[in-house]
């Protein structure tokens, strides 16, 4: 992840916002916590960066929803063990629905690991796309203002300490790459305990 995060680095500082929302629409956090960082320091306007974490995230959202939607349990079938979606997991998801509504986007969205399995879920149950895109812009505006948040503090250390030791913005950028390897394992833990219990299954 470290090596991922400095080609991403360097590919956003020489390109700039022309490359920004493709790579937030196919890896939104790493690109966002970065983006912000490169604010911080000067190179882009942080509301832009939030403005387009969001949009990334969203069009993402939406594009899941019109595979499932489009597609059914046929897309689940043969796209979805490349990318960790599984019949059995679309069915928990759908009685999600049933139980919570839109709710559930949003809550998935800001806590758990399972966006892939959700929105395409919503889609193959024909959800109501006002109802979910509503719910996504919500959850997007929490998780997105949060990484961006994130980003920008550890720009502002870089920043205010790099005068005192030259090598500490590498430092700091590994963490920022650790940081986002923890929240990614958690909300990956918070996904197994939202379906622990379902059918006495984890």
């Amino acid at each position: 992840m470290e090596q991922l995060g400095q080609n991403i680095f360097q590919f956003l500082h020489h390109y700039g916002y022309f490359v920004m929302l493709p790579l937030m629409i196919i890896e939104g956090p790493i690109v966002t916590v970065i983006a912000a960082m490169l604010a911080s320091l000067g190179a882009f306007n942080v509301f832009l960066v939030l403005l387009f974490s969001i949009l990334g995230d969203v069009i993402g959202d939406v594009a899941l929803y019109a595979l499932g939607y489009r597609f059914g349990m046929g897309f689940v079938r043969h796209v979805g063990k490349y990318i960790g979606i599984t019949e059995k997991l679309v069915l928990r998801m759908q009685e999600y629905f049933k139980k919570y509504g839109g709710k559930t986007i949003f809550a998935v969205k800001s806590t758990t690991g399972l966006c892939w399995a959700t929105f395409t879920a919503a889609g193959i149950v024909k959800m109501d796309f006002k109802k979910f895109l509503k719910n996504s812009v919500y959850g997007g505006i929490v998780w997105s203002g949060f990484l961006v948040a994130m980003g920008y503090f550890y720009g502002y250390l870089w920043r205010d300490i790099k005068q005192y030791i030259q090598w500490v913005g590498w430092i700091i950028f590994v963490v920022a790459a650790i940081s986002i390897f923890i929240i990614t394992l958690y909300k990956n833990r918070q996904a197994k305990r939202m379906f622990k219990g379902e059918n006495g299954e984890k």
